[in-house]
């Protein structure tokens, strides 16, 4: 196979090519006095699906049974993890590394909004600048044993993504999901990448699925109706949740109780995903 013709898909090709390239390990190694047991991604094709709500739900959730967690908050340009637990003071370090922010609750946190002089200073990085950050903040923060790391990523399937999926050890990714058909669509490109990247996929999570009437108590699709069955479905996955419109944990998000919000939405995926992994 000449050069013009390689799909840099190994696989594809005989072993005498001159471009065949055996498999490499690019995985990071964590800090040297962190011990992290499972890690898990929590995903989106497009922005505004409620992908940080459900990272910081799940991880409370998860700290609620008992478990050491923390959350890795990969969107850059968009941290928005610290203020939904309500903490606003800078990273701290030293020669050992970056020690992360800890909630009231305990989770904790490393985020760029820890590390810039205002919380509203854009990053205006290019991407491999942004990635460069988003490994430091597996290799210089010291996590101190935990049982789950969480990592909010931003949407799409970017340098962002990549540089996780290739640097991180990531045991797992949920996909978060919303009513309409063409969020549907964009969410199979990131299912498709992370198997691409031999990612196991854990399930689905629909946000936005109903808006549920505080006083009649019927549900309205206010979104469109659910296509996360069906989704599910078409790509041999597990529906993991299906999560209506709920202003007052929007309010806590927005307020920093978010650990104060019952009950947990994600309590029975947190169930599940422990059940699964047993960290």
């Amino acid at each position: 196979m000449t050069m013009s013709e390689c799909t840099h898909d190994c696989s594809t090709c005989g072993a005498s090519c001159e471009e065949r390239q055996e498999p490499q390990d690019l995985h990071k190694p964590a800090n040297e006095l962190s011990s992290i047991k499972k890690v898990i991604a929590v995903v989106s094709g497009k922005g505004g699906v409620g992908k940080s709500t459900v990272t910081c739900s799940l991880a409370a959730a998860m700290r609620a049974r008992g478990k050491k967690v923390g959350i890795l908050d990969a969107d850059i340009t968009g941290p928005s993890v610290p203020k939904a637990f309500g903490i606003h003071n800078r990273a701290e370090g030293n020669e050992l590394g970056i020690f992360p922010a800890v909630s009231k609750g305990g989770v904790e946190l490393m985020s760029l909004n820890l590390l810039t002089e205002r919380e509203t200073d854009p990053v205006i990085w290019r991407g491999p600048v942004i990635a460069g950050a988003v490994q430091q903040f597996w290799t210089d923060v010291v996590w101190g044993d935990l049982d789950y790391l969480f990592v909010d990523m931003p949407p799409g399937t970017g340098d962002v993504p990549l540089t996780v999926f290739q640097s991180l050890p990531v045991d797992g990714v949920i996909v978060v999901s919303a009513p309409q058909t063409l969020v549907g669509m964009i969410v199979t490109k990131a299912v498709k990448m992370a198997e691409m990247m031999n990612i196991p996929v854990l399930g689905l999570v629909e946000n936005y699925s109903y808006f549920k009437c505080p006083d009649c108590g019927k549900e309205y699709p206010i979104f469109g109706e659910s296509t996360i069955d069906t989704l599910g479905a078409h790509l041999s996955l597990p529906v993991l949740a299906k999560l209506p419109v709920n202003p007052e944990l929007s309010r806590a998000m927005d307020e920093g109780r978010l650990e104060e919000y019952q009950p947990n939405p994600l309590a029975d995926v947190a169930a599940k995903l422990d059940e699964k992994f047993g960290a």
